[in-house]
């Protein structure tokens, strides 16, 4: 398409929700490509013969390592180049890995394969939270990342959906490669019809100033551990991962064992628990931007998933323990509701206290938090605390293993009322004018900062 006509489409009104929506099918497709794994476990366990810790490392740690380290250079590249070209390498990259996963013959070749998945998708989120934070201003962006982040549960619908029935009628293996195929298209898609933003302005009550240059890692990292709001919600999002990653990983694993139940009607019913997080996750950065305004304390960011992270863990003790398959169902549907309303609010925050040069770092030192710690934890402790329950409680071993690390819930509460206590500070520090170079408090400032 000629340059001009790009140029005029992107002018119009619409235009921004179409690279929203663009953005939500990137995340969708991420999160099947990494969820494929977790339908497919009792299987990929069965024929490797393997332990329930081994799975917890296939599923958890080796992803999380090179996720979360490699997030931070892709990001830094995104930042510095073309943010569009970086995430449309990284998502063909991440779906040709997801395929590979299929032609895996024994258990490190199925890690060196789900390691190339991570290394696509740590890409992925962080530039997008970056193209998000540039089409749309502070006051809309709580929303924005809130619906860009209805990709979880749609992405956990479609894939446990196709990933259950699939592996009804073919072979694992074949099943990650029809999951990883879609991903190749939609790279194409993100490349040709997304068109980047002027990365040297930055939206500031509707007009345009011209942003500083691009700090160091050094001084980006110094920025962002001296804004202790920002330091605070990094960890309680990562410690609500913590339990986040070992249900999607388990979950249906432990429907199949506790419940009798095969990987089609487990898929199933675990694409209607995301289907019920689609509400909890638009609503969360929806609240939070509704409560802010009408209540001019701009905190309810951190507030909001503080109180249903609270609500929440009472349903987490009765869907995993409840020994009727309905009354556990009900119980996930609500639980999912409380437990995905932290995606939105957590991201407003990440971007509303980064500066527009160092956007999709920020969310990368966030998502860093987030995989190393909830997704390299949370698979390996359950698989570790069910092989230690094993020999006392059998089949149930897993289900108690699941309500043991979810009790992580109530140390992410207390980070995020941490968080809030200096939120508002940090948030007034974020605007001021550039300070000398020896404020180190201040050391990035700047009008081209403002969110």
């Amino acid at each position: 398409m000629p340059k001009k006509r790009i140029e005029y489409i992107a002018a119009k009104a619409w235009y921004r929700e179409y690279v929203l929506l663009v953005l939500v099918l990137v995340y969708a497709i991420n999160i099947m490509d990494r969820q494929v794994l977790a339908l497919l476990l009792e299987d990929i366990k069965r024929e490797f013969q393997l332990t329930d810790s081994q799975l917890g490392l296939l599923g958890g740690v080796a992803f999380a390592f090179f996720y979360s380290v490699l997030g931070i250079p892709l990001a830094r590249w995104a930042d510095r180049g073309n943010r569009k070209t970086v995430l449309a390498l990284c998502v063909l990259f991440w779906s040709i890995a997801t395929a590979l996963c299929g032609f895996a013959v024994g258990f490190m070749t199925l890690i060196a394969a789900r390691i190339g998945t991570a290394i696509g998708e740590a890409g992925g989120s962080p530039t997008s939270h970056a193209l998000i934070a540039d089409y749309f201003n502070a006051k809309q962006r709580a929303t924005a990342l809130a619906i860009f982040a209805l990709g979880v549960p749609l992405g956990s619908i479609v894939g446990n959906l196709a990933s259950g029935w699939l592996n009804e009628y073919f072979a694992w293996r074949y099943v990650f490669i029809a999951v990883g195929a879609p991903g190749i298209v939609v790279a194409f898609l993100v490349l040709l019809s997304i068109k980047e933003p002027a990365q040297s302005k930055s939206v500031v009550g509707g007009s345009s100033t011209i942003a500083p240059e691009m700090p160091s890692v050094w001084t980006a990292l110094q920025y962002l551990w001296l804004r202790k709001s920002y330091v605070h919600m990094c960890l309680a999002a990562g410690l609500h991962s913590v339990v986040w990653y070992a249900g999607s990983t388990w979950n249906a694993a432990f429907l199949m064992r506790s419940h009798g139940i095969g990987t089609g009607y487990a898929g199933s019913l675990i694409a209607t628990f995301a289907l019920v997080g689609l509400v909890g996750t638009f609503f969360g950065g929806f609240l939070a931007d509704k409560l802010t305004l009408k209540h001019n304390e701009q905190r309810w960011h951190m507030w909001l998933p503080a109180i249903s992270i609270v609500l929440m863990v009472p349903f987490q003790f009765s869907s995993y323990l409840s020994e009727s398959l309905s009354a556990a169902v009900a119980s996930f549907w609500v639980m999912m509701i409380f437990a995905s309303t932290f995606f939105g609010p957590s991201y407003a925050v990440c971007q509303a206290l980064a500066g527009a040069q160092m956007r999709a770092f920020a969310a990368s030192i966030l998502l860093f938090v987030q995989t190393l710690v909830g997704l390299g934890l949370g698979p390996y402790l359950v698989g570790v605390l069910s092989d230690y329950l094993l020999p006392a409680l059998g089949v149930s071993a897993l289900r108690y293993a699941l309500v043991v690390v979810g009790l992580v819930n109530l140390w992410s509460v207390y980070h995020y009322l941490h968080a809030s206590q200096s939120y508002r500070e940090d948030l007034a520090l974020s605007h001021l004018p550039q300070s000398p170079p020896a404020d180190k408090a201040n050391i990035i400032g700047g009008a081209g900062l403002a969110n």
